[in-house]
């Protein structure tokens, strides 16, 4: 498996360097002291795991992380509990908490799922079944598919759920980055909605378990259709 480390200090690099020397199934191929230097090595560079520090000079960790629209394999690095909450958010496969062991090294590898086929065949995209919300100082959890629908109401997003709405300090970008785009449709600028809860749709209107309503944008509706039939 082929790996960077982004991690600016010294002495960390050097642990991961010996660790992953240790473990014949773990290539290295470069190692940063910023996110932005690894940024650009991505560019031409197919990586399948990165070691990630999350104190990082000029971008940090997880800011670096929420950029990436298809990121490999994630395994944080940090001297710090408070991010745990929000990087599994982020879906990484492990949050190693400093100074670690190799034991516990070991651990965080043997999450990292395995290939289908090594030839010719690619791992499906995996989409977690729930998410943590950081809704004001809370962190909520939200079982992904009781979601009808995210609405945007500015740099905010508003989850509703059968019963009850969520507000998001996320943007609707986020979600579209985050959900199965098979199953969560951008239907109009401001809306993504579930298909799996669609009980019809008439006109350029979209009807919801619960006979709720959310309008189609005209510049949405080809690719809603497409969705819907193909799924």
């Amino acid at each position: 498996m082929n790996c960077i480390i982004i991690e600016d200090q010294p002495p960390a690099q050097r642990i991961l360097k010996k660790y992953i020397g240790e473990v014949n199934t773990l290539t290295l191929h470069a190692t940063f002291s910023n996110a932005i230097q690894a940024l650009e090595f991505l560019k031409t560079n197919t990586i399948e795991l990165i070691f990630l520090d999350i104190h990082l000079p000029k971008i940090s960790g997880i800011d670096f992380l929420k950029t990436m629209s298809n990121p490999p394999h994630i395994i944080l690095t940090t001297a710090f509990p408070d991010y745990a909450l929000e990087s599994y958010e982020l879906s990484v496969v492990d949050y190693l908490l400093k100074p670690f062991s190799f034991q516990r090294f070991i651990k965080a590898i043997g999450k990292i799922p395995e290939k289908i086929n090594n030839q010719t065949q690619e791992t499906k995209p995996q989409f977690p079944a729930a998410l943590f919300i950081k809704s004001g100082y809370e962190h909520i959890k939200i079982i992904v598919q009781d979601i009808l629908y995210i609405k945007s109401d500015g740099d905010y997003t508003e989850l509703f759920l059968p019963k009850k709405k969520y507000l998001s300090s996320e943007p609707l970008r986020y979600w579209e980055e985050q959900l199965d785009k098979n199953q969560f449709v951008r239907i109009q600028k401001s809306f993504i909605i579930n298909t799996l809860k669609i009980e019809k749709v008439a006109s350029n209107q979209v009807y919801l378990l619960g006979n709720i309503q959310v309008p189609i944008g005209r510049a949405y509706k080809e690719n809603f259709i497409k969705k819907i039939y193909s799924n």
